[in-house]
C-alpha cells in the first residue's frame, strides 16, 4: 500500500456516512441485554455483532456500494460512537479502572461499566448528539488524563471486513469533536477546557490511523460535527483553529490512510471550511440538506468534496432532481472531484421501507429508509460517472412521487387550517402564575417537597405479551381492557403504599410516548419495523407525520379517570407535548415546523379540556425534546424558541387556574434554553439532573426561575439503585439553592425501561430521603409558606 500523501487512493463517486447498527430486528439490542443479564457471555455477544457487521456489508454491496473504493463505512458500535472513540484513546474515569484488563486495556467489561454504572460508581453522563434524539456518553477528561491506544476494535473490524472481501472505511469521531463534547473530569480546575488537551491527543490519533492502515484501510472517516455547531462551549473560531491544528498534524502523520473529514448536521462554519480546505486531508463531506454550498476557497483542487444531498435524518423520498442540481453546482467550487453522499449517518432512519407491509402503498411510495437512501446515493453516483442521461428515469420517478405526495387527500385539511387561522393572542396565555398557585394549593393540599414520578412505570414482559396477543387477535378488546385496568390498579396501589404524593397510572396501555398518540391522531402513520437507535440497546419506532393533524376522539381520558377513581391523592393526566411529538417523529417537510406543531397543540388542547372535565386536577405535558430541536446556529434559534414555546402554550393555555400543569424535560444543557423553559409558563417543571449530579440546579438558581421545579434525584437510565444518602444529597442541593415552596422530588425520567425490583427499591429510597430532608427543615411548614 502506498503512502496516501503521495498517491491518494480513489474515492468513490457515491458513499454514505454511516448505516443503522442495532439490527433490522434489533438483534444487537437483544444480544446486549442478554449479555448484561448474564444469559450469554462476551464471546457470544461478539459473534452476534460480527454477523450484524457482515450482514451490513453484504447489504450495502447489494445496493450498489462496495468494490475496492472504500464506499462502505465501517461504523458499528456496541453502545455509542463517542464512547468508542474515547475508550480507544484511553479515556475512562478512574472510578472504573478496576474493570480494565490486566494490561490496562479497555475491554468490554470496562466499556459497559462506564456506560451503565457499576455498584456505587455512577455511569458517565448522557446527553443528546447535537439536535437529534440519539444520545451519547459524555467523556470525562482532565489535565492529568493519560491518552494511549487502549483497544483495537476499530482495527479488528477493518481486518474482519478485509478477510470477507470488503474494502471498508472505518468511521471514528474526530479529535476536535471528541474533546469539544467532553466535560472536565472531577477535580479539574474550574476554568479547564478539554480542548486544551488537543496536542496531547493528536499523537494517539496518529497511532490509531497507522494501525487502521496496517489492518487494510485505504481511507478513514473522522466525524467532526462540532465544526457546524454554535451551541458548544468552545467558540466557532476556537473550534476552527483546533481543526486547523489537528488536521495539519494528522495530515503530516506518516503511514496513515487517506482522510475524509465529515461535518454533518448543519452548515459547516466558514472558518472551519477554510481550515479543512487548507489542510492536507484528502476529502471533506458537508451537509447540503441543512447547509448550503460554501464559497470556493484555496486548497480544494486536490480534494474530493462529498455533497451530502440525501437527507440522513428524515424518511421522505425527497427531490432527487434538486439533489442532482446541487451536485452540479458543487462542481463549480473547483475541487478535484465531487461525490454524492448522505447529509449524516443513516443511523437516524430505519432500515428498509420494504419491511413495512402494513403501510398504505401510496404513503410507502413517498418514503426512503436507509436502504432506499443508499440506492439514491448510488443513482446519483452513476450520474456523476456516466452523465445525467443515465439516471433520467430515476430522477423523473422521484419527481412524480413528490408531486403525488403534495396532492394526496389528508395532506391538507381545510377544517384544521381554518381553526389555526382563527387563533388570537389570548389563546396562548393563562392567568397570572401566583393566582394559579393559590388556586392549586387550595385544591391539591400537597405537603412540602411533594413527591411524584414522571409518568410511566415498568413495561413488563407480561404487558408486552398482552399487547402482542391483542394485536394478533388472541385477546378480545374487553379482555385486554380488563388486563390494563388490573395493571393500573396495582400501580396506583403500589404508589400509595410507597407514600408518593402525586400519583400516575403507569401508562401500561402505551407502547411509546409518541407512537401511542400518533395511533390516535389523524395525519400520522406508524411502522412495524421502523426501529431507530436512541442509545445503547434502546430503540424507538418514530411515527410518520404526513398530513394535517387532528384528534378524532379523546385518547387518555378514560384511563386517567379510572386511575383517579382508585385514590384520594391527586393523579396526573399524562400527555406528550407538541415539540416532542414532532422531534420523535419523522415530520412532513412541506411546511414550517411551527405550523405543524400548532396543529398538534390544538389536538392536545382538546385532550386537556376533556381531562379537566373528567376531574383530573394535575396534567403533565412532557417536552423532553425542547432543547433537542434547538438549531445549532444561533441565528436560527430565536425563531425556533418562539414557535416551540408558542405551541406548548397553545396546548396548555386553555387549562383553568386550579389545574396544575406540569412539564418534563430531559438530557439537555438547560442553560441555553432556561428563558424558554420559563416562558412555557408551566406550574411545575421536572428536569433531568441526577446523572449530572445536580449541576443544572445552579443554572436554575442563577436564572431566578420562579415556578415549581423538580430536579431529578434518581437516574433511571442506569440499572443502579441510588442509595438514600445519594438521593438525599441531591435533594439537599436543590433545597439549598432554590425557593423551598417550589421544589418537587422526582426521578429524572419515566420508569418504562426499568425492572420492578429496582424501581420499587429506588422509589422507596426517594421517599425516605424526602422524609429526612423534610424533617431537617421542619415538616410542619405549610407548602404555601416561603422558606
Amino acid at each position: 500500500m502506498t503512502d496516501p500523501r503521495t498517491t491518494v487512493p480513489d474515492f468513490p463517486a457515491g458513499t454514505i456516512l454511516g448505516y443503522p447498527r442495532i439490527g433490522r430486528r434489533r438483534e444487537l439490542k437483544r444480544a446486549l441485554e442478554a449479555h448484561w443479564s448474564g444469559a450469554i457471555d462476551a464471546e457470544a455477544l461478539e459473534r452476534t455483532a460480527a454477523e450484524l457487521r457482515r450482514a451490513t456489508r453484504r447489504r450495502l454491496a447489494e445496493l450498489g456500494l462496495g468494490g475496492a473504493d472504500s464506499s462502505i463505512p465501517e461504523a458499528f458500535s456496541f453502545y455509542d460512537q463517542v464512547h468508542d472513540a474515547a475508550t480507544a484513546v484511553g479515556v475512562l474515569p478512574a472510578r472504573f479502572d478496576g474493570f480494565r484488563e490486566s494490561d490496562g486495556r479497555i475491554g468490554l467489561d470496562a466499556y459497559f461499566a462506564a456506560a451503565r454504572g457499576a455498584g456505587e460508581d455512577a455511569p458517565l453522563e448522557m446527553t443528546k448528539w447535537f439536535d437529534t434524539n440519539y444520545h451519547y456518553l459524555v467523556p470525562e477528561i482532565g489535565p492529568e488524563t493519560v491518552f494511549a491506544l487502549s483497544h483495537d476494535r476499530f482495527s479488528r473490524q477493518v481486518a474482519e471486513a478485509t478477510a470477507d472481501g470488503h474494502v471498508v472505511r472505518p468511521v471514528i469521531v474526530g479529535p476536535v469533536t471528541l474533546l469539544a463534547l467532553s466535560k472536565p473530569a472531577t477535580g479539574a480546575r474550574s476554568d479547564f477546557d478539554p480542548l486544551e488537551r488537543l496536542d496531547d491527543l493528536l499523537p494517539v490519533y496518529a497511532e490509531l490511523l497507522r494501525a487502521l492502515r496496517a489492518a487494510g484501510a485505504d481511507w478513514v472517516q473522522l466525524d467532526e460535527p462540532a465544526l457546524v455547531s454554535e451551541s458548544l462551549p468552545a467558540s466557532t473560531d476556537r473550534l476552527a483553529q483546533a481543526a486547523s491544528r489537528a488536521y495539519a498534524a494528522l495530515g503530516d502523520a506518516a503511514g496513515r490512510p487517506a482522510i475524509l473529514v465529515a461535518a454533518g448536521y448543519g452548515q459547516l462554519s466558514e472558518q472551519a471550511w477554510r481550515a479543512l480546505a487548507a489542510s492536507p486531508v484528502e476529502a471533506i463531506a458537508i451537509d447540503l440538506v441543512r447547509g448550503a454550498i460554501p464559497a470556493a476557497v484555496d486548497g480544494l483542487a486536490g480534494k474530493t468534496v462529498v455533497g451530502g444531498v440525501v437527507d440522513g435524518r428524515n424518511i421522505w423520498r425527497g427531490d432527487l432532481e434538486a439533489a442532482w442540481e446541487t451536485l452540479e453546482a458543487l462542481s463549480g467550487l473547483g475541487a478535484g472531484s465531487v461525490a454524492a453522499g448522505t447529509s449524516t449517518s443513516l443511523q437516524h432512519v430505519p432500515h428498509d421501507v420494504a419491511d413495512e407491509t402494513e403501510l398504505d402503498p401510496r404513503l410507502a411510495s413517498w418514503l426512503a429508509f436507509a436502504d432506499q437512501k443508499v440506492a439514491q446515493v448510488a443513482t446519483l453516483a452513476t450520474g456523476l460517472t456516466s452523465g445525467r442521461d443515465a439516471i433520467e428515469d430515476a430522477l423523473a420517478a422521484a419527481s412524480r412521487a413528490l408531486a403525488d405526495r403534495r396532492s394526496a387527500p389528508g395532506v391538507r385539511d381545510g377544517a384544521v387550517r381554518s381553526r389555526l387561522a382563527e387563533l388570537g393572542p389570548d389563546d396562548f396565555h393563562r392567568g397570572a402564575y401566583e393566582d394559579r398557585v393559590s388556586a392549586q394549593e387550595r385544591r391539591l393540599d400537597l405537603p412540602l417537597l411533594p413527591t411524584t414520578t414522571i409518568g410511566s412505570f415498568p413495561q413488563t414482559g407480561e404487558i408486552r405479551r398482552a399487547r402482542a396477543r391483542r394485536a394478533r387477535g388472541e385477546l378480545s378488546a374487553a379482555e385486554y381492557e380488563t388486563f390494563l385496568r388490573e395493571e393500573i390498579t396495582r400501580v396506583v396501589a403500589l404508589q400509595d403504599e410507597l407514600g408518593l404524593d402525586v400519583l400516575v397510572h403507569g401508562e401500561p396501555e402505551r407502547n411509546d410516548m409518541v407512537q401511542y398518540f400518533a395511533e390516535h391522531l389523524d395525519g400520522f402513520a406508524v411502522t412495524q419495523n421502523g426501529w431507530v437507535q436512541s442509545y445503547g440497546s434502546r430503540a424507538t419506532r418514530p411515527s410518520i407525520l404526513w398530513g394535517d393533524v387532528s384528534r378524532p376522539a379523546p385518547i387518555t381520558v378514560a384511563w386517567s379517570a379510572f386511575a383517579q377513581s382508585l385514590t384520594d391523592k391527586p393523579l396526573k393526566g399524562m400527555l406528550t407535548g407538541p415539540v416532542t411529538i414532532l422531534a420523535w417523529s419523522f415530520v412532513r417537510d412541506d411546511q414550517p415546523l411551527g405550523e405543524t406543531a400548532n396543529q398538534v397543540a390544538l389536538a392536545l388542547r382538546d385532550e386537556i379540556a376533556d381531562l379537566e372535565a373528567a376531574g383530573i386536577g394535575v396534567i403533565q405535558v412532557d417536552e423532553p425534546a425542547l432543547r433537542e430541536l434547538l438549531p445549532l446556529r444561533r441565528a436560527q434559534q430565536p425563531a425556533y424558541l418562539e414557535w416551540s414555546v408558542g405551541s406548548f402554550r397553545l396546548a396548555t393555555a386553555g387549562a383553568g387556574a386550579q389545574t396544575q400543569v406540569h412539564t418534563h424535560l430531559c438530557y439537555s444543557e438547560f442553560d441555553a434554553v432556561i428563558d424558554a423553559i420559563a416562558a412555557l409558563d408551566a406550574d411545575v417543571t421536572s428536569i433531568e439532573a441526577a446523572r449530572s449530579r445536580g449541576e443544572v440546579v445552579d443554572d436554575i438558581a442563577a436564572s431566578g426561575f420562579g415556578a415549581g421545579i423538580g430536579p431529578g434525584v434518581y437516574d433511571i437510565h442506569s440499572p443502579r439503585v441510588p442509595s438514600v444518602r445519594e438521593i438525599e444529597d441531591l435533594l439537599q442541593r436543590a433545597v439549598d439553592a432554590l425557593p423551598l415552596r417550589r421544589v418537587w422530588v422526582n426521578p429524572d425520567c419515566g420508569l418504562k425501561t426499568r425492572g420492578y425490583d429496582e424501581t420499587v427499591a429506588s422509589l422507596a429510597n426517594l421517599v425516605t430521603a424526602t422524609q429526612r430532608v423534610r424533617a431537617r427543615i421542619g415538616a410542619g411548614v405549610p407548602a404555601g409558606i416561603s422558606a
